[in-house]
Parts: C-alpha cells; structure tokens; sequence
C-alpha cells in the first residue's frame, strides 16, 4: 500500500454510478428477465475502463473499478456466497435506521420514494445449509476487467472493495450465530485472498462495526460482545494477509438522513484498532462527524498504519472547496504525521445500482477535481 511519502496522495471509498445501459441491463438481470449475457458483460468491462480513466483523469491515486458489475456493495454476495435463499419477505432494515424513522417519519416518508430507481429491491436473505464461496469465475471477471482497465490507464496503486463478514441474513442452519459468522468469513477469505493475490490492496467494507455499537436496542455489553466477536470473525478471515495489503472501511452506513442515533466515532475507534489493517477509512465530511478529529489525538497508531479521512460527502452535491480539503488534510497531519494520511472520501457515491444515486455523476467527478487539488495544496503546505 502506498503512503503520501512525497506528496498527499488521494483516494476514494469504491461505489460509482453505473452507465444508464448497463442498469437497464442489471434490472432485467435482477429481476429474472431475459438479457443478453455477452452484451452485459461487455457492458461492464467498458464501464469499468471509463470509470478507470475518469478516476486517472482527474488525478486520483488510489483507484478502483467503481463496482460496475455489483447490484450493491452489500447484495452482490446473494451471488457469491453458497448456502442462502432469497426470502419474499420485506427487508429488515438495521436497528438504528428504525429508531431514526420513528423519530423523522416524515422525512424518511420522503427519502425512501428516491429509492424507486434502483434496479432490484432489497432482499433479505436467508443461511439454509453450509455457507460456501460460489463467486469464483464472477470475481476472476472483475479482476480482470480491473487489470484490463489500468493497463490503459495506470495509476499509482489499485484497490478492490469486498463486503466484510456479517450475518448476511437470517441463519436457519447454523447451531449458534458466532458459528455462522464464522462460516461466512471463512467464505469470504476466498474472495479477500484472490484479490489480493491479483495485485491489489484490499478494501473490507464494514458498516456492521458501527451498527452493532449503534445498536439502540442492546445494552452496551452485548454491544461489547457483538462487537468483539465481530472484530475476531474479520481478523481470522484476514489471517495471513499482510497488513499493508489491507484497508479497512467503516462508515455509518447509506443512511442519508438527520443522523441523530450515530455513536461518536471515539466510541468505534478501539474497535477499529483492533481489526488487522494497513490503513483505517472513516466518515469526516459528514456534517455529523467533522469535529471528531480530536478523537485521533488519544489513539496509539500503529507505526506501519495510516489514515484515510473522508473529505468528500457522500450524502450532498455541494462540492468541497479545496481550500477546506486541505486544512482538514493538514489536521490530520499535525495529529498522525503528514505521511500517514491518504485523502478519501465519506464512502460510495452509488451503493446501490440505481437510476437515482444520491450525488449526480457529474457532481462526483468535480468532487475529485477538488479533492485531487486539496491534497495539491496540502503537500505545498506540508513539504514546503
């Protein structure tokens, strides 16, 4: 994994906007229709090399495929992951979104209707019989469409993003829960070994962290159990990955709303710390969460670890002034040293593959104009 050794260097969280075609394709896919097979996956390569390119373009560091084949970051493993069936039931949203609906029902009568864009509902999925990896020849597919994509246009370093362990669904097979979250970060490693195999660091997508110490229905020591165990499930799927191969992603999750039920994110960090990463990627954008720098002034980093603080919302179009990326940068710097900080972003800024994605195309590309300038004036600032 590269570090800002010279210069600030820049990245992002992973989810792009999807090409109009192609989501038309995916929502015939999704939705069992007939679909051309050759033509969508010609369809994903050629948008995994535009989005590729758009990222160089702009002059981000650390790039990555966009996720163009994935109907989510979360869903994408109902097809990569043996053992589960769709439930016709309707979605269970975690615990700390219904706490947050009850609170702002209005707002959230109106937030869900955005949500009619996507090309496939949410599904909850139930755990019927062992939990296997089945995702073989559709991740080899996305390695080498990344690969393909980079030999036209090489950055400086690549990432790919994959889902952390969690209960993915319902378990109806297993004899206890930590036994299947243990299966499935078992099923997981394949994909976690494979990508780094290929050549690229990777990223551990893990809202479950935050919201297992969000949880408003627990009590905060079966938050403390939930969260270890969590912690011990990731960490043993990760055993014999070099640290520096590894990035890990926490967020506070898609919710876009007043956020009145997020946790500090001190509250998280000594979970963080625990989790066997090279580099720790978090929310600092969100309005919510700018003034938790201070959080970072108590942390025992580890020597060979770095930060990568979120100067991009992922939840507003407005684009952020340059100016103001670059002060943030330097705060971090003062706190961690200028080295081990990675410029990023919130999280993704298409999750989901939808019609509708909460920042417009467009708006997320002078995003990272702006970033990349940022950390240009950083590094003047911190290597002057």
């Amino acid at each position: 994994m590269h570090r800002s050794t010279e210069r600030i260097i820049t990245t992002h969280v992973g989810s792009l906007a999807r090409p109009t075609e192609l989501l038309e394709m995916m929502r015939d896919k999704e939705t069992g229709k007939p679909y051309d097979h050759a033509a969508f996956e010609r369809q994903v390569h050629d948008a995994v090399a535009d989005r590729v390119h758009r990222q160089v373009e702009c002059g981000v560091d650390v790039v990555t495929d966009g996720e163009m084949g994935k109907v989510s970051f979360l869903t994408y493993v109902k097809d990569r992951l043996g053992g589960f069936v769709e439930d016709d039931g309707e979605f269970l949203l975690p615990a700390s979104w219904r706490k947050e609906i009850e609170d702002f029902p209005g707002f959230y009568n109106e937030y869900f209707k955005k949500y009619t864009g996507a090309v496939a509902p949410l599904k909850q999925l139930v755990c019927t019989g062992p939990v296997t990896y089945v995702g073989q020849e559709q991740l080899k597919t996305d390695i080498a469409n990344l690969k393909s994509a980079l030999a036209d246009d090489p950055p400086l370093e690549a990432f790919m993003p994959s889902s952390g362990p969690s209960g993915f669904g319902r378990n109806e097979h297993y004899a206890s829960h930590g036994e299947y979250l243990a299966a499935v970060g078992e099923a997981m490693r394949v994909e976690y070994l494979a990508i780094v195999d290929a050549g690229f660091v990777l990223q551990i997508d893990d809202p479950w962290l935050m919201e297992i110490l969000s949880d408003p229905t627990t009590d905060d020591d079966t938050k403390r159990l939930g969260a270890q165990e969590h912690v011990d499930v990731l960490n043993n799927s990760l055993r014999g990955i070099p640290r520096e191969s590894i990035r890990h992603h926490i967020c506070y999750g898609l919710n876009h709303g007043p956020r009145l039920t997020d946790i500090p994110l001190a509250t998280a960090i000594p979970w963080m710390m625990k989790i066997d990463a090279g580099a720790y990627s978090f929310e600092v954008a969100n309005p919510r969460h700018q003034h938790e720098w201070r959080a970072w002034e108590d942390v025992d980093l580890p020597d060979d670890a770095c930060l990568i603080p979120g100067l991009l919302c992922h939840a507003t179009n407005y684009v952020e002034h340059p100016l103001l990326i670059a002060d943030t940068i330097e705060l971090y710097a003062g706190i961690v040293g200028r080295e081990r900080v990675i410029a990023g972003a919130d999280c993704g800024f298409s999750s989901r593959a939808t019609f509708t994605p909460e920042v417009h195309p467009d708006v997320v590309w002078a995003k990272f104009d702006a970033l990349v300038e940022g950390a240009k004036i950083a590094t003047t600032r911190l290597w002057s």
